[in-house]
């Protein structure tokens, strides 16, 4: 199994690579606005500077993958995720409590300096003199995830029967995850998230909790590369 994932695993990074070329380079979630030129619908791939891949080759690893709207009623787009996880452009903060990126980003700040914040993460929403108070870490969150390199690949298809993101997006995460196996390209002992308060997030070295313990099924490498190479940009 442990072969079959590496050369999995090279396929996934070799689909990537081509969509980089397509869309012309990854993007600083930082340097981006709604005013770019965004699908509807989409999957997205971030990586970290100083995560490089070990085993699969070279270059960057994927620390988070995401998509939105997976209900059949959901009307939010690719660009609103992404900026929700971005934060206000204009502040420099943010909202953790509408991205959770943002928010377990910021409660691995909150261990690796020995800290402890009374209200981060409590309740799905906050009063304006609670926020405010909050500001200074959000600003801190912002900086971290704005610096991450990301792609993105358009999926767009009617939401009714099987979801080609939410395929593509467990699959992929279930395919990178290090959770209770042998580990693949696994994090730098610098990595933020080793400080993360949640198991599955140290144990997987991503980003993510959702799907890290799951089985993949390599034939979603079919479906990625067959987007990735329809897609025009």
């Amino acid at each position: 199994m442990n072969k079959n994932r590496l050369e999995y695993l090279r396929r996934f990074y070799a689909a990537l690579l081509t969509l980089e070329n397509k869309i012309g380079g990854p993007r600083l979630l930082s340097q981006a606005t709604g005013r770019m030129q965004w699908p509807q619908k989409g999957i997205y791939f971030f990586f970290e500077e100083n995560e490089l891949r070990s085993h699969s080759g070279a270059g960057n690893k994927v620390v988070r993958i995401g998509t939105h709207g997976l209900t059949a009623t959901s009307k939010t787009s690719l660009w609103h995720r992404l900026s929700q996880h971005r934060g206000s452009a204009k502040s420099g903060g943010g909202n953790h409590r509408g991205s959770i990126l943002r928010l377990i980003v910021g409660t691995s700040l909150l261990k690796q300096d020995g800290d402890t914040h009374q209200t981060w993460g409590k309740g799905s929403s906050a009063p304006r003199e609670i926020r405010e108070k909050e500001q200074s870490l959000e600003k801190r969150v912002s900086t971290i995830i704005g610096a991450m390199p990301f792609l993105w690949l358009e999926i767009d298809h009617p939401t009714k029967g099987p979801n080609m993101r939410g395929m593509i997006e467990r699959n992929s995460i279930a395919l990178l995850s290090n959770y209770g196996r042998s580990s693949m390209d696994q994090a730098s002992s610098s990595w933020l998230g080793h400080d993360c308060n949640r198991e599955k997030v140290r144990g997987s070295n991503l980003w993510n909790s959702n799907h890290v313990t799951e089985n993949y099924d390599p034939s979603f490498l079919d479906l990625l590369e067959q987007l990735v190479g329809g897609m025009r940009y």
